[in-house]
């Protein structure tokens, strides 16, 4: 056969070699990088995504619900939860519980955020002032009762020149001056004249359902006793006729545990300074105590018995900003 008869031609290969040994250098060089290296960078991303995974799996798990459902809500909506504010929206407190020194704290910058914020800060600062003002306009409105009672009985309309009503750091104090041809008491004893007697019991009707504690206080004028300050003197007297118009009020309705404080000043609380021996100066002062005058007086009294102050001796206030009946009392 024609193709039988033909002999079969060998296939040759050959292998050119371009550039030398520079070039061949080069290309081994080439070919470790690729083949000898890839592994390892393929191996470091593995291994950092793992990290990542595991770190966000711990992060899941040391966080509650709401935290979840809060970062979940930001990133769904971040400009919502930007404009509304609250935890989370800015703050510096951290998700993970803690925040301290280390990650075993519990009470670090979380707690600690929580507390001091500018937002609690003023919350707290707007209702003192809003319970403050609702207590003014509360006394205020005592202030104008006190006045129409006896501007309205025909038996003390007559005795309103002897009446100070007014407003002061303390509370709302009621005055009752003595006049030279009127005196309240019996001249140097703590016998309540009849006048004086139903002054005071209409006083007390009207303070019955008065939620405040009561600070009744007795002066007398700088005319000193016959026996000298070592004998019976206008302290004694000023006590005893203080302690005699509380009787009174009482009586009037007022409960006896709304007296917080009894106390006979003398003289050295004169109300006409210029004049010390002018009937002004015997005068007896109810004072209807706001908030907080109650609690630098049970602050006192904590600090002269010694004892310490805390959480459950603080006083609540009711809404109006009066403290509930008994509330803070020290025990007797």
């Amino acid at each position: 056969m024609a193709g039988d008869s033909k002999k079969v031609q060998p296939i040759i290969i050959k292998r050119v070699k371009k550039g030398g040994h520079a070039v061949h250098g080069g290309a081994w060089k080439i070919a470790y990088a690729v083949h000898g290296g890839a592994w390892k960078i393929a191996y470091a991303d593995f291994v950092t995504a793992m990290m990542a995974f595991f770190l966000l799996m711990w992060l899941l798990g040391s966080t509650t619900e709401g935290d979840r459902k809060g970062i979940a809500d930001y990133f769904s909506n971040p400009v919502k939860i930007s404009m509304m504010g609250g935890s989370g929206a800015g703050d510096a407190t951290s998700i993970i519980q803690g925040g301290g020194n280390s990650l075993t704290e519990t009470s670090g910058q979380q707690n600690k955020g929580r507390s001091e914020t500018v937002d609690e800060k003023l919350r707290q600062k707007a209702l003192k002032a809003e319970q403050m003002r609702a207590e003014q306009a509360r006394l205020n409105a005592l202030k104008a009762k006190v006045q129409e009672v006896i501007a309205n009985d025909n038996r003390l309309s007559k005795y309103q020149s002897q009446l100070r009503l007014d407003l002061t750091a303390e509370g709302l104090r009621i005055q009752i001056v003595d006049d030279q041809n009127r005196p309240m008491f019996a001249s140097g004893s703590e016998s309540v004249e009849g006048y004086m007697r139903d002054v005071l019991r209409a006083i007390g009707f009207v303070l019955a359902d008065v939620p405040n504690r009561l600070t009744i206080e007795g002066h007398t004028d700088a005319k000193p006793f016959v026996g000298g300050e070592a004998g019976y003197s206008n302290w004694e007297l000023s006590a005893d006729r203080a302690n005699a118009s509380r009787r009174e009020l009482i009586t009037g309705g007022l409960k006896g545990d709304r007296v917080l404080r009894v106390q006979g000043l003398a003289a050295s609380m004169l109300f006409d300074a210029q004049n010390p021996e002018s009937p002004l100066n015997r005068r007896i002062s109810i004072i209807v105590m706001n908030r907080e005058a109650e609690e630098r007086f049970y602050e006192a009294a904590r600090t002269a018995s010694g004892t310490p102050t805390s959480a459950e001796d603080e006083t609540e206030a009711t809404p109006d900003g009066s403290i509930p009946s008994g509330a803070g009392a020290p025990n007797r």
